[in-house]
């Protein structure tokens, strides 16, 4: 187990090697490494931050190079970068410098593509856990994150209910609905359709255009009906309309950042959350947390709307329930931070 220090064209980051890591389906990877960025004051209490679906471990980022949660911490953040530090790794299973899909098998040589093991929102936890250890950390303050990050924010509580003291969920529910993972498997099937994909041999990602339709499909239920209105009214140019381009354009975007094959194990990973999963009915799974939390639901989300998050509030100790008005949509966790960051910061002191 060690931890490196990388640089590449873009940024610096640090990697951490947690060594042999067998999943819950009792597959084994024989060394996985994780990527991460941590920032802030290192003498202070550790956030752990979770990132979601498409992110990355750059929550705060730099100023060529703004992470995606930068208004919220660093120099500029709503929580002052001398109060806290901040860790944030790029999941297992991800393509940001994490063991993934794309990642060269040791054993044999071979990237891993589709050998890769199947992996669960818990595997993930149970990742960052044993990184953090290495790391040398034996206390988190707050374990904080949206969506897919909120996810194991879930999980974090139930598998290390004693190694924080608060958990901030945003967007995201206790089990993920059949309308997310409906959508998710319009997703999954648009790349697995391409032929081009190949079993997940394909070359590049720019090869693929079903991972572009996949990525059409989730924009519509990140953002809101009004604010889709509101951003594009129905306008067009010669060739089609502004909804059009701008949909084609995060299509073609995501095949620039990201893995098809990671997409694909991180939409199933998702598509299994459900915290009740092996621990009972939600009455009793709910009694096994002893942080205090603080859910955060966003107006018009889709596919976590308030009405379940705030049902998991109600029936858990210790928590409080917060709804912020926003036509974002479930895209709100991203944005807005003077809507919601200071509700943060005041429960992060007390």
């Amino acid at each position: 187990m060690s931890v490196n220090h990388i640089r590449t064209c873009e940024s610096v980051y640090k990697e951490v090697s947690i060594g042999e890591f067998i999943c819950e389906s009792g597959e084994r990877l024989p060394e996985v490494t994780l990527a991460y960025e941590q920032s802030g004051n290192q003498n202070a209490p550790l956030l752990l931050i979770c990132h979601a679906l498409t992110g990355n471990q750059y929550t705060v980022g730099t100023e060529e190079e703004p992470g995606w949660w930068r208004g919220l911490f660093g120099k500029e953040g709503i929580v002052p970068e001398e109060e806290f530090q901040t860790v944030t790794f790029n999941v297992l299973g991800g393509c940001h410098g994490s063991t993934g899909p794309a990642s060269v098998n040791p054993e044999n040589g071979e990237v891993y593509r589709l050998d890769f093991p199947s992996i669960t929102i818990r595997d993930i936890v149970r990742a960052q856990k044993r990184a953090l250890e290495v790391l040398g950390f034996t206390h988190i303050h707050a374990v904080l994150g949206g969506s897919l990050g909120g996810m194991q924010v879930y999980e974090w509580g139930l598998m290390y209910p004693d190694a924080m003291d608060k958990l901030f969920i945003l967007a995201s529910t206790p089990a993920l609905s059949d309308y997310g993972i409906a959508f998710n498997h319009i997703g999954a099937e648009a790349i697995k359709r391409d032929p081009r994909w190949d079993n997940g041999n394909y070359q590049s990602n720019e090869d693929l255009d079903g991972f572009e339709l996949a990525r059409m499909t989730g924009m519509i239920t990140y953002r809101s009906r009004s604010l889709f209105h509101q951003r594009f009214n129905r306008r067009q140019n010669e060739e089609s309309y502004h909804i059009q381009s701008y949909l084609d354009h995060q299509g073609k975007k995501i095949k620039k950042r990201f893995d098809a094959n990671s997409y694909l194990y991180l939409l199933e990973a998702m598509n299994h959350h459900d915290i009740t999963r092996n621990r009972g009915s939600m009455e009793d799974t709910v009694q096994q947390y002893r942080a205090d939390i603080y859910t955060m639901s966003f107006e018009k989300d889709l596919v976590y709307p308030k009405e379940s998050m705030e049902e998991f509030s109600l029936l858990t100790p210790h928590a409080v329930h917060f709804h912020i008005d926003t036509e974002f949509g479930h895209d709100g966790f991203l944005v807005e931070f003077d809507k919601w960051g200071e509700f943060i910061r005041y429960h992060l002191r007390v």
